[in-house]
This record gives C-alpha cells, structure tokens and sequence, in this order.
C-alpha cells in the first residue's frame, strides 16, 4: 500500500493513496483526521487482545479490525434494492469499486502511527 501525506493550505492535512485503497484514504481524511487517532489506536489495542473482529463506525465508512486485516466499507456499499429502485430509469448502477478496500493488520497500524507522526508535526 503505497500513499504519501500532504500538508494542502485549503483543505488541511490529507493523505493522497493508490486507487485501489482510496476509500482507506476517505477514511482517514475525512472520518478519523487528526481528532480520533487516540480512538483509532485503542481500537487497535483492543483486538491484540481480541478473538473476534471489532468494528469502528463511522459516518459514511466503517471499519472493520482483525488480528489478520483491516477491513473498510462504505455505506453505500449496503444500500437496499428499493433505494436503487429509484435510479432504475436512468441506467445507473451502484458501482462498488471505491466502497470496500482492505489491508493487512500490520500495514494499517504502520499507517495510523505515520499519520500520528505526521499530524503532530514530527
């Protein structure tokens, strides 16, 4: 997983991400920031003592963390049939790309302490 941080004068401080990992980087620009890395990290410090996955959720994404990976969901992703119904006519279609993408364990926390690091100006 390859990403890089940038420090933008408009909008602040925000991860640029490879494509397939976007909704990662959603995530941490706009559901975590720099306000929820200590809740981030406890979640993390949970399931090293877990047997089961625990789950984070978020206002439009959701994560989902095991001992093995970090599992990310948009919402949007679980939409009903009959909220669809209502783009039938006009031939659109959920795309699902960009809605779920994932990482290893290991990856994700090297990833919450570089944004930790970064965020704090170090």
């Amino acid at each position: 997983m390859e990403y890089q941080f940038i420090r933008d004068p408009i909008s602040g401080l925000r991860i640029k991400i490879s494509s397939e990992h976007a909704v990662i980087g959603r995530w941490l620009n706009e559901e975590v920031g720099k306000e929820k890395i200590a809740m981030v990290q406890a979640l993390i410090s949970a399931v090293k003592s877990s047997h089961e996955p625990l789950t984070l959720q978020g206002q439009e994404i959701d994560l989902i963390l095991s001992k093995d990976e970090a599992l990310f969901e948009a919402h949007a992703l679980h939409q009903d049939n009959e909220d669809l119904v209502a783009y039938q006519d006009d031939d659109l279609m959920l795309e699902e790309e960009g809605l779920c993408s994932g990482c290893g364990f290991e990856d994700f926390v090297d990833l919450i302490e570089s944004w930790q690091e970064f965020t704090q100006g170090r």
